[in-house]
């Protein structure tokens, strides 16, 4: 049996061709399928995942209604051009004291391995994020963080070449990246942070040892420098079984 099979034995109170949905929305989302190319078929999805026609049709035929991909016969399923439009939202501004204390925490307690670090061509999503041309070029590095040899997260970062040429994958194995970014005069002094969930993709699923179509908590923010520029764009994922997000509110009567 696949290990993609395994997202059919994953509980969860979504339908089975919404979990293949949110996986398929996530990887345009993330460039894997860019504009103009073609999602595997439905007979590819059938043995990739592990699931039925029908609900591979679904799954597709969802991404359609939303906009984001367009179903012909004879030509598949191809990612739309203005795909970008329909997904990117405005982000919620987060507090730069508490977030920089809650990272500085984090890798005081955790252990890192990069899984990828090297210059690409952004995509549109990505370059819409840093404030560049689409096609610049940016260092892509993937790293999964470990409590106890247990995965804890996966943070990808996209930093613009001129900032990410000032260090290397060693550097960045052996500092945290706020630390790198203070070093080139890039200190974030702001950040706007999205709070939202995604399900386990098969990458996902193997780096953070779960079950493909599992639950995952999903972190995106961009940093800005002190010259309102963007200095780093960031995607991390969680596993709820090892990481929960609080806040403190105060009551204001008026």
């Amino acid at each position: 049996m696949s290990n993609h099979s395994l997202l059919t034995e994953t509980e969860s109170p979504l339908p089975l061709y919404h979990r293949l949905y949110i996986i398929l929305k996530e990887q345009i989302k993330n460039g894997k399928f860019a504009p103009g190319k073609t999602l595997p078929s439905e007979a590819d999805l059938t043995q990739q995942y592990g699931v039925s026609r029908i609900t591979a049709k679904r799954a597709l035929d969802e991404l359609a209604l939303e906009g984001l991909v367009q179903r012909s016969r004879g030509k598949g399923t191809i990612v739309r051009d203005d795909f970008s439009k329909r997904v990117i939202q405005t982000p919620v501004q987060a507090n730069i004291q508490g977030l920089m204390t809650n990272l500085d925490n984090i890798k005081k307690n955790t252990t890192i391995k990069i899984n990828y670090f090297d210059y690409i061509q952004a995509n549109d999503w990505v370059s819409k994020q840093l404030h560049l041309q689409q096609g610049s070029i940016v260092q892509k590095a993937t790293r999964i963080r470990h409590i106890n040899k247990v995965p804890f997260s996966k943070s990808t970062s996209y930093i613009p070449e001129q900032i990410g040429r000032s260090f290397t994958k060693s550097d960045l194995l052996n500092n945290a990246l706020i630390d790198l970014l203070k070093s080139t005069g890039n200190e974030p002094n702001r950040v706007e942070q999205v709070i939202t969930c995604t399900l386990a993709d098969d990458n996902d699923a193997k780096d953070l040892q779960i079950l493909v179509g599992g639950p995952l908590l999903k972190f995106r923010r961009i940093f800005f420098n002190k010259e309102g520029s963007v200095v780093n764009y960031q995607e991390i994922l969680y596993s709820p079984d090892h990481f929960e997000y609080t806040m403190s509110l105060t009551v204001v009567n008026e």
